[in-house]
């Protein structure tokens, strides 16, 4: 059912209530509730959600662990579907598409970043897929947990043909997060690069960076987990559970990313760097990490951290893995077992990220 809203600057939008699954306090479980999307305007299109990734940033926000969570909150920021309307204006995709959306809906489009392509960092504040101001409709934001989407057409993506669509979905989190800093610091043929963790993001980053042609090391807690290390693409494995093992890596990598999202010491990865080497942050732990500056001053060693992509990268990286055969080793799912799936995600019980089938909401 369509309905009239007064939106910001005095025009008029219709829109229309979708099913959603989202939760209305940090301690509450997710559920299914109503929302309003609106009406595709003239640049907008209109995406039927067919999956959507489980991001742990889904979950750090629905529990409100880096605080600043608005309620009802509707997560996901990894959106695969099929366009099924278009406005008058559009001209990148037409109805029938397959299309993405990831972690950003809009930018300022004006600014120095926005303009080179980076609306990650858009001096005016992005608009995210879900927890952010709408300036449409009022209200804030609601993601990928629910039936459509309504986006502007330069913040949605190209989906190739021939990417099986649930292991797509974590590409607009998982994989764009990995594959920039990668990229942007120049790993490939002849660099040595450690992947500190092997879950969501862990994984993608082995996948990414053995494709580059990088030799590539997974460091990781538990033992069982070697097989699958060397089956992403790693060429060895590391128990970070052994200090004399560390100890034996000092100086040996060109760069380590580090994609731990609890609070963690960061100096054995900064001694196994070479010297001038990069210690990538993309992990995002609510409780802080531990740091000695000493391995940094004795090294010139640097620490850098990344966040996502913009959308030409992100583009990128969906035909990147294309044309190289990748995606997300993924555990479909129905929508009304993301709560479990948290809770297993917080265990590290998954291989190694859920995909939500999104056409649950609609039988």
């Amino acid at each position: 059912m369509e309905t009239a809203i007064a939106a910001e600057g005095g025009k008029t939008l219709s829109a229309k209530q979708v099913k959603a699954f989202g939760t209305e306090a940090a301690t509450a479980p997710l559920n299914q509730l109503n929302i309003q999307r609106r009406k595709p305007t003239t640049h907008d299109v209109e995406i039927e959600i067919l999956y959507c990734g489980v991001c742990h940033s889904d979950l750090h926000t629905a529990r409100n662990e880096w605080h600043g969570t608005v309620y009802p909150c509707v997560p996901g920021h990894e959106i695969v579907g099929r366009i099924v309307s278009v406005g008058d204006h559009v001209k990148k995709f037409k109805v029938g598409d397959l299309a993405a959306v990831g972690c950003m809906v809009d930018s300022c489009r004006e600014c120095d970043y926005c303009k080179e392509g980076l609306e990650q960092y858009c001096e005016e504040g992005n608009t995210l897929t879900y927890n952010s101001p709408d300036i449409h409709l009022g209200g804030h934001t609601y993601g990928g947990y629910s039936e459509s989407v309504v986006v502007n057409e330069n913040y949605v993506l190209r989906v190739p043909d021939n990417l099986d669509l649930a292991a797509t979905a974590p590409l607009l989190c998982a994989g764009i997060t990995t594959y920039s800093p990668l990229k942007h610091w120049n790993i490939g043929p002849g660099k040595k690069v450690g992947i500190v963790g092997i879950g969501g993001l862990g994984h993608m980053g082995v996948k990414l960076a053995a494709s580059l042609g990088a030799e590539v090391t997974v460091w990781s807690r538990s033992p069982e987990k070697e097989k699958d290390a060397r089956r992403l693409g790693a060429h060895e494995f590391v128990l970070t559970n052994n200090p004399a093992t560390l100890e034996a890596l000092a100086g040996r990598y060109d760069a380590i990313l580090d994609t731990i999202s609890a609070r963690h010491d960061l100096s054995p990865a900064l001694n196994c760097l070479k010297p001038h080497g990069t210690l990538m942050m993309v992990g995002a732990s609510p409780e802080g990490v531990e740091i000695n500056p000493f391995p940094l001053l004795f090294g010139g060693r640097k620490i850098v951290g990344s966040l996502v992509g913009g959308i030409p990268e992100t583009q990128e990286v969906l035909d990147f893995c294309a044309e190289r055969g990748i995606a997300a080793d993924v555990e479909t799912i129905p929508v009304q077992e993301v709560d479990r799936a948290y809770d297993r995600m917080l265990k590290g019980d998954v291989r190694y990220r859920f995909s939500i089938d999104a056409t649950s909401l609609r039988r």
